[in-house]
């Protein structure tokens, strides 16, 4: 249950960050060009830094957090509202848009739920504009008297403690909690809801931040992927390599969770690598501009500071080193898959009773995960190129689990939201993976279109 919820929340997030990622990078890109210690230093250009972190990034996020709840509606308020929090303060906003923003699109959802009936005819767009403008003037007031202030005040001392605990050589022991959360698919919860506003308000004051480099740090997938790959039997063997390399250069960091999941002892040389990685990252003042996302070596690349590039490839490279001697004889030693326990088979589960029949052939196939930016597009990449192969006309889309609509015929997800997709679309059949490259999941949806497909 707690699992489900902080996925539930992590999700949330990712989805309020991951669509504005691009936003990052660019301010990111031009903190790691333009100011005074940056590759080309140039004080004119240089001058969008701050604007851009205090308001452009913040408003954003509000913004679209407001958007998911309520749609444009909710957005447009919750981008009212989270600029009084940012003009109360010289602190970068994020945590504060991620709890204005959806509560400003609530409260409109709200107000709209009980005041559109009874508007009279021919009022409803003046009704309409009022009730956003009168909320939007009073969650804004709010926020530069009350809000702003406090959570800027609560950012500034986590930052200060963060700072702290970094400074005492205490930070590498946060892998135990890192690594623990990723492979339980709270990734998004640790990096966008704790470490980005950290890394955020140090690199306010330092142009860079460790923090950036933690969650996302690709080092230990690579490790683990490595050792399967060696040293794996059967089907982890195969799939390792492709999930390497996506996973490194893609930066998706799902695909990896699985093989830890499915032989847990790995979990250890996963922290084992994390705390390595931290480590260096600590010991040689590395650090990147802006958040790190996707985690991909070419990221990493792009954002690290100048100078500053080859303290985040020794963390990184560190990371993997380590995982994968602390892996390498946990998996040697492993059985194979098809010869294990029950632990090692993939299997669907059909989510509802009233789902329909296996012959039935829906208009699109979704595959979802939390955010709809990085496993789902994997995902629905490898089972549009198998039904092309099949010739099987029927479109495969991508999508994050908070857009998905509640008449999808045929959804396929991985094995932790199954039981969230079954609550959104209850009439869907729902096919659950756990590897996104080999997954018995993808055949199972070829034969269950297969009766259906044009002969």
């Amino acid at each position: 249950m707690i699992q489900a919820r902080l996925q539930k929340v992590g999700g949330f997030m990712a989805g309020m960050v991951v669509p504005n990622i691009g936003a990052f990078i660019a301010w990111g890109l031009i903190t790691a060009l333009f100011m005074p210690s940056g590759w080309l230093p140039n004080k004119h250009l240089a001058r969008l830094v701050e604007p851009m972190i205090l308001n452009l990034l913040p408003l954003m996020i509000g913004y679209t957090g407001g958007r998911l709840v309520h749609g444009p509606r909710g957005g447009l308020v919750a981008a009212v509202a989270t600029m009084g929090m940012v003009a109360a303060t010289r602190v970068p906003m994020f945590i504060g848009a991620m709890v204005m923003g959806p509560l400003a699109g609530w409260l409109m959802k709200q107000i709209d739920r009980r005041c559109v009936s009874r508007v009279p005819v021919g009022f409803e767009m003046l009704a309409n504009n009022f009730s956003a403008g009168i909320l939007g003037m009073g969650l804004a007031l709010l926020g530069f008297t009350l809000a702003g202030p406090f959570v800027g005040g609560l950012t500034a001392a986590l930052a200060a403690g963060a700072r702290k605990i970094t400074t005492a050589g205490y930070l590498p022991f946060i892998a135990v909690f890192i690594e623990s959360g990723k492979v339980l698919f709270i990734n998004n919860a640790i990096n966008h809801g704790v470490l980005a506003p950290l890394g955020v308000a140090e690199a306010k004051q330092l142009g860079k931040s460790v923090f950036f480099l933690l969650e996302p740090n690709p080092g230990q997938g690579v490790g683990l992927l490595c050792a399967y790959w060696l040293f794996g039997k059967g089907t982890t063997k195969n799939s390792a390599p492709g999930a390497l390399i996506i996973h490194f250069f893609g930066g998706i960091h799902e695909l990896y969770f699985p093989f830890v999941l499915m032989n847990p002892l790995t979990l250890l040389a996963m922290i084992a690598g994390g705390f390595a990685a931290a480590a260096v990252f600590v010991a040689m003042h590395a650090g990147l501009v802006a958040t790190y996302s996707p985690g991909s070596i070419f990221t990493a690349i792009a954002l690290a500071p100048k100078g500053g590039l080859l303290p985040v490839l020794c963390g990184i490279a560190t990371g993997a080193v380590v995982t994968f001697a602390v892996a390498a004889p946990i998996v040697a030693r492993s059985p194979a898959p098809e010869a294990g326990a029950e632990q090692f088979r993939f299997t669907t589960e059909p989510a509802a009773a009233a789902a329909p029949s296996p012959a039935a052939r829906p208009a699109t196939i979704l595959f979802v995960c939390e955010a709809g930016a990085g496993s789902s597009v994997i995902g629905a990449a490898v089972l549009r190129r198998k039904l092309e192969a099949a010739r099987v006309d029927v479109p495969v889309r991508h999508a994050a689990l908070s857009e998905m609509p509640a008449g999808a015929e045929m959804v396929v997800c991985q094995r932790s939201l199954a039981a969230r997709v079954a609550q959104i679309a209850p009439r869907a059949r729902v096919y659950a993976v756990d590897d996104y490259i080999n997954s018995p999941a993808y055949e199972e949806v070829l034969r269950d279109l297969a009766p259906a497909a044009p002969r």
